[in-house]
């Protein structure tokens, strides 16, 4: 049995803000290098920029960490360069990155019990009085 199978999604956390955003960008949408820093910069509304440097060394720790894969799979030839390597979600990565948006979430509960953060409203129809 190696490390890897004895791993759980909350052996991993908390995640590196770089790992999180990464983990966002591919859930759901298999992407390349390039598509996970523009991705992540439009989740975050440009508030989180990611170089080549901690973009690839992240990739390099998820790949050995099960997170995420390499596909084979491309788009049309003629509209991709054949250069380019795409990632996906693992589903062990799809298990860790919803354990740390528990994790977050909880932490974001806390902050409104303690005041620190507003109280959002649960979304629902308006009721007329």
């Amino acid at each position: 049995m190696t490390e890897r199978d004895v791993q759980t999604p909350e052996s991993l956390l908390p995640l590196t803000p770089a790992v999180f955003h990464i983990l966002m960008a591919l859930a759901g949408e298999e992407r390349h290098g390039y598509g996970i820093m523009k991705a992540v910069e439009a989740n975050t509304e440009g508030q989180v920029t990611m170089g080549p440097g901690t973009l690839y060394g992240s990739i390099k720790r998820m790949l050995a960490s099960n997170l995420i894969e390499e596909t084979d799979e491309r788009p049309d030839p003629e509209m991709d360069d054949s250069r380019r390597r795409y990632y996906r979600l693992t589903g062990f990565g799809a298990r860790v990155l919803s354990a740390e948006a528990e994790r977050l979430a909880r932490a974001v509960r806390i902050a409104q019990q303690k005041e620190v953060l507003p109280r959002i409203p649960a979304s629902g129809p308006e009721v007329a009085s």
